[in-house]
């Protein structure tokens, strides 16, 4: 298989007229980026990076980030990113854990920066200044030719790390070039495609989009940070062809008063992952992008696609059937092994095979990690789900969100996609409060969009499917759904009671 590195080359190859990147005003074709990305390969040999080193970016998703995922390809560096709101501490951890041998911020994350106790004995580059990332992107120099070879290690991500230090997540550049390929197919990518580059790039979702976009000649639209005016914009100015967000920046675009259908008519499909995305949600979206392929993409950081469904409105809720690179299984809760599995509609842990091309290898440094996911030959997820009689997978939650009331357990997204169909609820969170009778409650946090009790809600769940004993017993009206950076729902927050109620300002009249 091809190294990243020249599979980029092959596509400037095949298309060097095509337009490759933009960003705001500006764009370049793949003749011009290679040409940007050779002398960024130069620079960063000049200041004694070498193949095998590790190199750490906290930074934005700026066209400036995007030429540096691809240089560190061609010179065979390991580029390890951070989220650019990143702390000191947590940087710290990234450097030490990853052995660090450079370091290059934007200003978004230059406060961490300069609390680092480890970044000032690296080469530290920031994006602008003598000598720095934008500078090193201005020179000349030839054609840049590939170090790595597809055994070598392109990228370590790291896990969000909610009960522990962050994870490292090293990845081989054939699995990551296997990935963007499977990506390609499973959403139907054609050539010249452009996709909307918001997600971040030290999410595996955003690498995925970077390298999907060059395997078919197509364009990244660099959006360097979320907002819906600056979403629509770029749509528009660059005609984006494909969205592939997680589902609170799709609710973020369709509630948001710029937002008409109008504005973005160039868009044809649609890919959701990162997390479940709730019956009323899905409906909208059908209703005002009206797509010609709307995907739910199942995944992880550790193997990048467990399961596609390519009709995400035919049977909500489903994840689909196994990927192209994978074997799914689904086994009892607590089993040690996947040689027993579950009957249809039985709940248990999802697994799936290490085999497949897009699988990672183990965790970085991380025995104890490797031993608790990984088992004879497959990962175990940590998340919850069954299969339907027609061979569908059903994801459920994450194992540890699973609520146990009275005996039963209830899965929180049951409940929220309930709660979503009523037209007053804005957002919905659903979890487990501790309680001295049941153990745990259903306890369901409202956003609303407009006047609703209590009484209403329950009143819509006894009119719907779902069971008596899922129905929430306690209501908690919010201002906002806390989140993370890449939108996925924070429930040990609620949890822990860290949000804001709802006040008399921000009720809906």
């Amino acid at each position: 298989m091809l190294d990243l590195g020249t599979s980029f080359i092959a596509s400037v190859e095949r298309d060097p007229g095509a337009m490759a990147i933009a960003e705001g005003d500006l764009t370049l074709t793949y003749a011009e980026w290679f040409a940007r990305i050779s002398a960024l390969v130069h620079g960063l040999g000049q200041i004694g990076l070498r193949k095998g080193d590790t190199l750490v970016t906290a930074m934005q998703n700026r066209w400036e980030n995007a030429s540096l995922h691809w240089a560190c390809q061609l010179a065979g560096l390991v580029i390890t990113p951070v989220n650019w709101r990143v702390t000191a501490d947590e940087l710290d951890h990234a450097l030490s854990d990853s052995a660090a041998k450079a370091l290059v911020h934007d200003d978004a994350a230059a406060e961490a920066v300069r609390g680092s106790a480890l970044a000032a004995g690296l080469t530290v580059l920031p994006l602008h200044g003598k000598g720095g990332l934008s500078d090193m992107l201005a020179g000349k120099a030839p054609d840049a030719a590939p170090h790595a070879s597809a055994e070598d290690l392109s990228v370590m991500l790291y896990t969000s790390g909610t009960t522990s230090k962050p994870k490292g997540v090293p990845r081989r550049h054939r699995a990551e070039r296997a990935a963007a390929i499977a990506h390609v197919a499973q959403n139907m990518y054609g050539q010249g495609e452009r996709t909307l580059g918001v997600m971040p790039l030290y999410h595996t979702m955003g690498v995925r989009s970077l390298l999907s976009a060059s395997v078919i000649g197509g364009a990244f639209v660099c959006l360097p940070r979320f907002d819906v005016p600056g979403a629509l914009h770029a749509i528009e100015q660059h005609a984006v062809t494909n969205l592939y967000l997680v589902p609170t920046l799709y609710h973020d675009i369709v509630h948001h008063a710029d937002f008409t259908s109008d504005r973005v008519a160039s868009v044809r499909k649609l890919g959701f992952a990162g997390a479940s995305m709730t019956d009323g949600l899905l409906r909208k979206l059908a209703e005002t992008f009206q797509p010609e392929l709307f995907v739910n993409h199942y995944g992880s950081s550790e193997i990048y696609t467990f399961s596609i469904c390519q009709d995400a409105t035919a049977k909500p809720g489903s994840a689909g059937r196994a990927a192209i690179n994978q074997r799914l299984r689904v086994v009892p809760l607590g089993a040690e092994d996947a040689s027993q599995t579950c009957a249809p509609g039985e709940e248990g842990e999802i697994v799936a095979s290490m085999q497949g091309d897009e699988a990672f290898e183990g965790y970085w440094n991380r025995p104890e990690a490797d031993s608790k996911a990984i088992r004879d030959g497959w990962y175990f997820t940590g998340d919850c789900g069954h299969f339907d009689e027609d061979g569908d997978l059903f994801v459920t939650g994450r194992a540890d969100d699973m609520i146990i009331t009275g005996g039963e357990n209830v899965s929180p997204v049951e409940v929220e996609s309930c709660l979503s169909l009523h037209p007053a609820v804005a957002e919905v969170a659903v979890v487990g409060l501790p309680d001295e009778r049941w153990g745990k409650v259903v306890t369901a946090f409202i956003k609303r969009k407009d006047t609703v009790s209590e009484d209403d809600l329950d009143a819509h769940c006894r009119r719907s499917d779902l069971s008596n004993f899922r129905r929430p017993r306690r209501y908690v009206f919010v201002r906002d759904i806390p989140k993370s950076p890449v939108g996925k729902l924070l429930r040990r927050l609620l949890v822990a009671g860290e949000y804001e109620p709802e006040t008399p300002e921000n009720t809906p009249a």
